[in-house]
């Protein structure tokens, strides 16, 4: 894996993670509202190009500017297209940042989440300095539960945040 610089975070045999643009509305609006999406992480009301727009820039660019991380698009390093998400968000109601991913259907099964979580974690560790990582998911998404068991996470306990207030799992790594 090789880190490059502030647009692209890293590389790694067949993935680009890099910071997330306007001309990624299209991809956003898509994946927002694909029905895993929906199910495990929620509605983010995204429904025009417009409001993909806007969620990039409300979300992970003013996430870069306050934190110096954030979601980055997962871009295929054959072809160019994103895949997916993946990087870190920090919330305020934990004490550490967590990792978060999603990928549209067609790149799903195929060993690009498994790879993008550990290209972040790796970023994390590494440039960033954090210590440890937290991740967040639905009780029923047994498929994040099996990826992050296999990154090394632990499941910590169950959670409940604002405003859904459904119960979550929280994982936990350590470097």
């Amino acid at each position: 894996m090789r880190f490059v610089n502030s647009k692209i975070v890293c590389e790694t045999g067949r993935l680009t993670l890099r910071r997330l643009d306007d001309g990624d509305a299209a991809f956003i609006l898509r994946l927002v509202n694909d029905a895993d999406w929906l199910r495990h992480i929620g509605d983010r009301n995204v429904n025009s190009l417009d409001d993909a727009r806007n969620y990039i820039q409300t979300g992970p660019v003013e996430m870069y500017a306050r934190m110096g991380y954030g979601l980055y698009a997962v871009v295929l390093a054959d072809g160019g297209e994103p895949a997916g998400l993946c990087g870190l968000i920090r919330r305020d109601t934990f004490e550490h940042a967590d990792l978060g991913l999603a990928f549209l259907p067609e790149y799903r099964g195929r060993g690009y989440a498994f790879e993008a979580a550990r290209a972040t974690l790796d970023y994390a560790k590494t440039v960033l300095g954090l210590p440890t990582i937290l991740a967040v998911t639905t009780l029923d998404n047994e498929a994040s539960g099996r990826l992050l068991t296999k990154l090394g996470f632990r499941l910590d306990r169950r959670i409940r945040l604002e405003p859904a207030d459904v119960e979550l799992n929280l994982y936990t790594i350590t470097a």
